[in-house]
C-alpha cells in the first residue's frame, strides 16, 4: 500500500555550481491517524497505524532512500528509470540515517525551478513509500492503541510540496490520480469524519472512548483476567506442595518419635539384663535341661511349665495361666531351696546377701563379671 509522510525541509545552502543540498528528516516512528476510507477499511472513522523502530530503521528500508529521486509535489505513479528524467529534480545525496525517531536524509537538488520554489517558500518535503499493512490491534510500548502495522518500508521518491497543502496531493478521492494515502492530520480539518465515541468501564469508571480504544481495552481486560488466573492457578499449586510437605514432614517426626521410645537407657538397658539373667538361673534351676537360647521370657516360662508338669500342662492354656504355674514353680523352689548356697542364691535372687561366705561372694563376683563382660568397660554394680 501507499503511503505519505510530511515534514519540512532546512538547512539549505548553494554549491558553487548553483545546486542546493538540504538537510531533512522524514518518516518517523509511532503512531499515524489515517481515514479508514484510504486504508480500505471505511466501516472505520479512523485508523491508527503503528511504524514500529524495527521497520523503520530495519537495514533493508533505509538503504532504499540512498539516491532516492526527489519530485516536485507527488507524481501520479511511481518513479522509475522510465519516467526519472520527466519527474526527478535532485535525489537523496548519501546513505540515510536515524536520527532519534526519525530518518536523517541529506538531498541535493539539481533544477533551477524546484531550488526557486524551496528558496521561494515550499519547504515541505513528503515521502512516497509502499509499505505491508498488517492488520491486528495492539499496544505500543508507551501505551498507545492500534489498528494495524507497517511493515517492509521502502522509499520510492521524496516530494517537494507547498506547506499549506502538506500530504493534500496524496489524498483519494481529490479527483487526481494519488500517491497513497496521508496522515489524518494532514487533511483539511472540514473533510474529516466525525468520530463516534462509546463508554466502556474500567475499573468501576465509566470512560469515553473510540471503537478502537474499546476493543484495546477489552483485550487488556482479558489479558489481565487471563494472568490474575493463571496467578491464582500457581498459589493454589504452591498451597498444596506446601500441605503435602507438612505432611511428609509430620510422618518422619512420627517416625522419629516412635524410634526414640523403642531406644532403651543405660539404666533401663541395665534392669533388663538382669532380669533376664535372673530368669534364665531360675528356669534352670527348676528345670536344668530346658533351653532357653533365643526364647522370649513368655517361652522361657512356659517350657519350664512343659519340662516340670508335662506338655498336657499348657495345652490350650492362655500365657497368664502359664505364667501363674511358673510363679508357682518358683515358689517350690524357693521352699525346697534348704541350705544349698547356689539354691538359695537362686531362690533370693541373682545378688550378693551379706551372709554369703568369701568363696561364695567370689563365686558370684564371677558370675556377675561374666554376665556383663558383653557391656565392655563399663563398671557394674
Amino acid at each position: 500500500m501507499n503511503f505519505t509522510d510530511a515534514v519540512a525541509v532546512s538547512g539549505t545552502r548553494r554549491t558553487a555550481d548553483g545546486y542546493l543540498i538540504a538537510e531533512a528528516r522524514s518518516v518517523r516512528t509511532g503512531i499515524q491517524l489515517y481515514s479508514g476510507d484510504e486504508v480500505g477499511k471505511p466501516e472505520l472513522d479512523v485508523v491508527r497505524v503503528y511504524r514500529p523502530a524495527d521497520q523503520v530503521f530495519a537495514d533493508a528500508s533505509l538503504q532504499s532512500f540512498t539516491h532516492a529521486p526527489v519530485t516536485m509535489d507527488h507524481p501520479a505513479e511511481a518513479v522509475t528509470a522510465d519516467n526519472w528524467k520527466t519527474l526527478a529534480v535532485g535525489e537523496v545525496s548519501t546513505a540515510a540515517k536515524k536520527d532519534g525517531e526519525w530518518v536523517h536524509l541529506p538531498l541535493i537538488l539539481k533544477d533551477a525551478s524546484a531550488i526557486q520554489a524551496v528558496e521561494s517558500g515550499k519547504r515541505e518535503l513528503s515521502a512516497g513509500y509502499v509499505c505491508e499493512l498488517v492488520w491486528g490491534d495492539g499496544v505500543t510500548p508507551d501505551g498507545q492503541p492500534f489498528n494495524a502495522t507497517q511493515t517492509n518500508i521502502k522509499i520510492n521518491h521524496l516530494a517537494i510540496v507547498d506547506r499549506a497543502r502538506a500530504g493534500s496531493k496524496a489524498r483519494i478521492g481529490d479527483g487526481a490520480v494519488p500517491w497513497g494515502a496521508s496522515p489524518v492530520n494532514d487533511h483539511n480539518p472540514s473533510k474529516e469524519k466525525e468520530m463516534t465515541l462509546k463508554t466502556v468501564t474500567v475499573d468501576g469508571i465509566p470512560v469515553e472512548v473510540t471503537d478502537q480504544g474499546a476493543t484495546v481495552i477489552a483485550t487488556l481486560q482479558s489479558r489481565l483476567a487471563d494472568a490474575n488466573t493463571k496467578l491464582t492457578d500457581a498459589e493454589k499449586a504452591h498451597q498444596t506442595a506446601l500441605a503435602a510437605k507438612d505432611t511428609d514432614l509430620a510422618k518422619k517426626d512420627a517416625e522419629i518419635d516412635a524410634l526414640k521410645a523403642k531406644v532403651l537407657s543405660d539404666a533401663d538397658l541395665d534392669k533388663r539384663v538382669q532380669e533376664r539373667a535372673d530368669l534364665v538361673a531360675v528356669a534352670k534351676f527348676i528345670a536344668k535341661d530346658v533351653k532357653t537360647e533365643g526364647l522370649t521370657d513368655g517361652a522361657i516360662r512356659k517350657a519350664v511349665v512343659a519340662a516340670k508338669l508335662g506338655d498336657a500342662s499348657i495345652a490350650g492354656k492362655a500365657e497368664a495361666y502359664i505364667d501363674a504355674r511358673f510363679d508357682i514353680l518358683v515358689e517350690d523352689a524357693k521352699k525346697n531351696a534348704g541350705a544349698d548356697p547356689f539354691a538359695r542364691v537362686i531362690a533370693d535372687g541373682v545378688t550378693s546377701p551379706a551372709n554369703l561366705t568369701d568363696s561364695a561372694k567370689a563365686y558370684e563376683a564371677m558370675k556377675q563379671h561374666d554376665r556383663h563382660a558383653w557391656m565392655g568397660n563399663k563398671e557394674t554394680a
